[in-house]
Parts: structure tokens; C-alpha cells; sequence
């Protein structure tokens, strides 16, 4: 059950030389880092002495999996950097490999000039407390601040009989989590990690996400998210997703997040593998 405390304890970089650092992980049952925590590390390395800013846009390529018990070292280098705009590029690695790099947008905040913002789903999805608790976390453990997840209309990605159209519903809060925007925006990042690649399984007969890392080759290799507004994490967030193409081993799809009310916060977008194990000589299945 991954928590506001454990995650926000992964954001704590420590200093290794200019614009270097080295971060531990969540822990995790899984024998790999999982992806969001790499974005949001990647957004708190982008931040570090970029005050009056924020992230725009984070864009991360996964080059391979980190080891969740060994640290890992963090690399800045500052690309660009002016009155209301900066980036950077955030290099995540590991025994000397590269594990994650990051093309990271800051801006700081310009008032309208123009605006216009999608509307939530036409089709009303249920509220939180209608949804069921499913995913990574249901909101039924007693620790403080754990992530709470909530997937509209019963749908449940990990059983390979249940298809469905290539949409997912999900709403999602951490109960606690501090107002600042680093945290926020690296909270929701996190979360926005999660479901695309079972929302690509769903019209697929004998395909769900409890086969993945087992029968079917399943991993993140890209991952885009654009904040629009400030985003209140302890609040519930709507994820609305859906992937409009799978195919020749890959999976991609996209999402939007809005507020209870209905307001938009922001956009992703994901490139995926989803493939069979290919068998490996002793038996069994390998990548």
C-alpha cells in the first residue's frame, strides 16, 4: 500500500555535487521501481532552486527497470532558464545505467489571455463513494494518508474474462497530502502511471493485467503529463482514460484528470509494451 509519507520520503533528494542527487525508493513488493515514482522524483529534481515555478510538462522515456533496493542517482541539467519559462533534462540512474530520462517544462504562472478547458465526461460517472475500491490501493487500510483508489462501474482490469471498450474511469486521492505544488504535482504523476495498460487490455479476451510480469510482457516506455491548473492531491481526482490504438506489441493511450466539480487540471498521454513472454529454455516465460 503505497502511502503519502513513503512517497514524499522518495522525493527527499540528497545532494551529491551540483545538481546531483541520490533517492531511495518506495518499497514494493514488485522486484522493480514502479514508473510513477520515477516521475515524480524526476519533478522534484526539475523544482530543485526553481523558485516562483512550476512543471508545465514532465516527459519521461523509461529506458529499463531500477532496482527498488538499491539508490539511485539523480543528474540535472539545466537547460533553459528565464523570467517565466525553464527546462531542464532530469537523467535517473543506477549501477551506472540509465534507468529513466526526463525532458522537464517550468513555467511560472501568466494571467488569461485566452482559456477554454474540456468538460468531465458527458456520461456522469458515479462519485467516489459509488465507485468500488480497487487497483492499487482501496482505501480499506488503516495507515494514514494511503493512496485511495476508487474504479468506476465495477470494472476490474486484472481478471482476463472481464472485457470491456478501452476506457477506465478512475477516481484517486492521497488523504493528507500537503497543499505545496511540488508535492501535488508529484502525487498526481504517480498516480497517472497506473492504468493505461489495462485499459488497452480490456476489449481483449484472456488479457488482463494479473498476467502481466508472468504470461504477458507488460511495461511503460513513455509517459507525458501536462498540468493545467493547480492540483489539490487530497481532494478526489477523476482519471478519464482510454486508448484509442493497441497493436504490434505496443499499447498507447491517453487521459485527462478533473476535479470533483468538473474542472480539468491535466492531460496525459502513454506509450506501452504489451506483448507475450517470449519461453525461456528451462521452462516457463522470459521478456
Amino acid at each position: 500500500m503505497f502511502t503519502v509519507d513513503a512517497v514524499l520520503g522518495s522525493l527527499a533528494l540528497e545532494p551529491a555535487g551540483e545538481d546531483r542527487y541520490t533517492a531511495g525508493s518506495v518499497a514494493s513488493p514488485n522486484p522493480v521501481v514502479f514508473g510513477g515514482q520515477l516521475l515524480a522524483q524526476s519533478i522534484a529534481a526539475a523544482l530543485a532552486g526553481q523558485d516562483g515555478k512550476t512543471v508545465k510538462t514532465l516527459h519521461t522515456v523509461f529506458a529499463r527497470a531500477g532496482r527498488p533496493d538499491t539508490p539511485l542517482d539523480v543528474a540535472v541539467t539545466r537547460l533553459h532558464s528565464g523570467r517565466s519559462m525553464a527546462s531542464s533534462s532530469v537523467t535517473i540512474s543506477q549501477g551506472g545505467k540509465v534507468v529513466s530520462q526526463s525532458t522537464v517544462l517550468l513555467s511560472a504562472d501568466d494571467p488569461d489571455f485566452i482559456r477554454h478547458a474540456d468538460a468531465a465526461p458527458a456520461h456522469e460517472p458515479p462519485k467516489p463513494g459509488d465507485a468500488v475500491g480497487a487497483g492499487h490501493g482501496d482505501g480499506s487500510s488503516d495507515e494514514p494518508g494511503a493512496w485511495q483508489v476508487r474504479v468506476v462501474g465495477d470494472v476490474d482490469i486484472s481478471d482476463p474474462d472481464a472485457v470491456g471498450p478501452a476506457e477506465l474511469d478512475v477516481w484517486t486521492r492521497w488523504p493528507g497530502a500537503p497543499g505545496d505544488a511540488l508535492s501535488s504535482q508529484a502525487l498526481l504523476a504517480f498516480v497517472t502511471d497506473g492504468f493505461l495498460i489495462g485499459t488497452a487490455m480490456r476489449p481483449h479476451p484472456g488479457v488482463g493485467q494479473s498476467q502481466s510480469h508472468r504470461t504477458i510482457s507488460t511495461s511503460v516506455l513513455s509517459h507525458t503529463i501536462t498540468f493545467h491548473e493547480p492540483v489539490p492531491a487530497d481532494d478526489w481526482l477523476l482519471l478519464a482514460q482510454r486508448s484509442p490504438y493497441a497493436g504490434r506489441g505496443r499499447g498507447y493511450g491517453r487521459g485527462d484528470v478533473f476535479r470533483a466539480d468538473g474542472g480539468l487540471v491535466a492531460s496525459f498521454v502513454q506509450d506501452s509494451m504489451i506483448r507475450p513472454m517470449a519461453p525461456s529454455p528451462a521452462g516457463g516465460h522470459r521478456l
